[in-house]
């Protein structure tokens, strides 16, 4: 009977029956870490934002399509999960929370990004897999502290070449969209160890042997006639590469495993979300 009742509130967005679906928020948690997610909750009660000590806030796997402008209330949060939720747009709180480092944005509608995304200057970590871009988020480009880009499963065609000014950017997930052709902005950045464009259309691979900081590039399920050419200690996962079923599956999941320990070391639990699929969190 509570399953079912809580069922039926979770489909009136009052403020009162979504906090009945939170439970008490009196208390500021001691480990600073809030999880609301897999709760149905097409609202965030206000109380969850008067946590102003909040490091962590899970909210995935919910009904959200907005939060309440008390959000950025809370300075000091740095992991924001909003993923698997029915973002049609990216809500302006967000974009107001300084001390942002990772947010999660995947399995929602998104379809473009606000301007002032870029003000969050501390941001190295985004996901945004299982969106609505056409088009490469131009005001990503302005995001220099970003190290790790997830924008797997959308349907972009190609990358500007404003990419190039992430020089901190280091891992660059673009599997399942519709590019037909290698990015060219990658033969300039150097400083890029993982690039992942499998599942696309892509039927020709330049060279990329002179790239010194690549170490993984997965081009599998694409229609193309060639290998990319990598240098010494460079390993490939596609048609014609160097490794097995089995080593490919190893090395997709070591490369994202460390990809993203090292883009989280204050959070070591989430180095389980990886590839784009991330599990439910559990502070």
């Amino acid at each position: 009977m509570g399953n079912a009742v809580r069922g039926v509130i979770a489909f009136i967005p009052s403020e009162s029956c979504q906090r009945f679906l939170v439970g008490d928020l009196k208390e500021m948690p001691l480990d600073r870490t809030l999880d609301l997610s897999s709760l149905q909750l097409r609202r965030l009660p206000v109380a969850a934002c008067a946590f102003d000590e909040l490091v962590k806030l899970y909210l995935s796997d919910n009904n959200l399509s907005s939060l309440p402008a008390e959000l950025q209330s809370l300075r000091k949060l740095q992991l924001l999960a909003l993923d698997f939720n029915c973002f049609e747009e990216l809500p302006p709180a967000v974009c107001r929370l300084p001390q942002l480092s990772i947010l999660y944005l995947g399995n929602n509608r998104l379809y473009h990004l606000p301007r002032e995304l870029r003000e969050l200057k501390e941001l190295n970590t985004l996901w945004l897999e299982t969106n609505c871009f056409t088009d490469f988020p131009a005001v990503v480009c302005e995001l220099t502290n970003l190290k790790t880009l997830h924008l797997g499963y959308n349907q972009i065609r190609s990358l500007p070449e404003e990419v190039r000014h992430l020089e901190e950017l280091r891992s660059i997930w673009l599997a399942g969209n519709m590019l037909t052709d290698f990015p060219p902005v990658f033969l300039e950045m150097h400083f890029l160890a993982v690039i992942d464009v499998d599942r696309n259309r892509i039927r020709h691979f330049p060279c990329l042997s002179h790239l010194q900081g690549l170490k993984l590039v997965i081009y599998d399920h694409n229609p193309c006639i060639n290998a990319p050419a990598v240098g010494e200690g460079v390993r490939r996962v596609g048609r014609w590469a160097d490794c097995s079923d089995d080593d490919l599956e190893k090395d997709v999941m070591k490369a994202a495993t460390e990809d993203t320990a090292k883009a989280v070391e204050v959070y070591p639990e989430e180095q389980n979300n990886i590839l784009g699929q991330r599990s439910d969190p559990q502070p």
